[in-house]
């Protein structure tokens, strides 16, 4: 168990820099990477999360040096926050492709790439697939009992947050008027009682489909 413990915390810490972060540096620079073209931003992709796990990986000890042990009261914490979280991913994956999932829409050359997804989970909140991005954590946390990994659950919330910002702001570039009144019906996180029935919004209006990853 320790072991397990161990494996999990250090995969954590490796991987969530990486994957956040390129969050960051590929919707402000969307026109940059589309211009360089897709084989391009994969390969920088690759090469920068390699370079930054592998920081990570060679300052392990001293990380992951702060844990508390094997906590089986907070497995059912674990059991939660995981279930809740392979839920949402579930209903999200309803709607979302591959390529979806790895950014191909965004970077379409001509900036039109993708349409917007506005049915079934994502016609009640717009950034469902974040929420069980946190909640995995949060139960990767509660299992592997390391300091290190609480901090990444907690850092997680902005730097998600400040990820959807950045989405945002490119996803109303991409589709305009239409992602505007998408926002206006559907909040970002938490639905709303009576959301409208996208359905009923699609009669009044062409509905798009969005690429995206959140």
């Amino acid at each position: 168990m320790n072991t397990a413990r161990y494996v999990l915390a250090l995969c954590s810490i490796m991987s969530y820099p990486a994957a956040v972060g390129w969050w960051w540096v590929t919707h402000p620079f969307v026109n940059f990477w589309r211009r360089l073209g897709r084989p391009v931003f994969y390969t920088v992709l690759a090469i920068g999360s390699f370079i930054i796990m592998g920081t990570i990986y060679l300052v392990r000890e001293p990380l992951l040096a702060v844990e508390y042990g094997t906590n089986r009261a907070l497995w059912p914490l674990v059991l939660l926050s995981y279930g809740l979280s392979v839920y949402i991913e579930i209903r999200c994956r309803k709607h979302l492709k591959l390529k979806t999932l790895v950014g191909v829409p965004e970077l379409a050359p001509d900036g039109q790439g993708g349409k917007l997804i506005s049915e079934g989970i994502y016609g009640r909140i717009r950034h469902p697939r974040y929420i069980a991005v946190w909640l995995g954590t949060v139960a990767v946390a509660f299992f592997t009992n390391y300091l290190a990994v609480y901090i990444v659950a907690v850092a997680v919330v902005p730097a998600l947050y400040l990820v959807v910002v950045l989405e945002e702001k490119e996803l109303r570039d991409r589709f305009g008027e239409e992602y505007v009144r998408y926002c206006e019906r559907v909040p970002r996180f938490i639905p709303r009682r009576s959301t409208p029935n996208p359905l009923v919004k699609a009669a009044e209006t062409p509905r798009q489909e969005h690429g995206r990853r959140s």
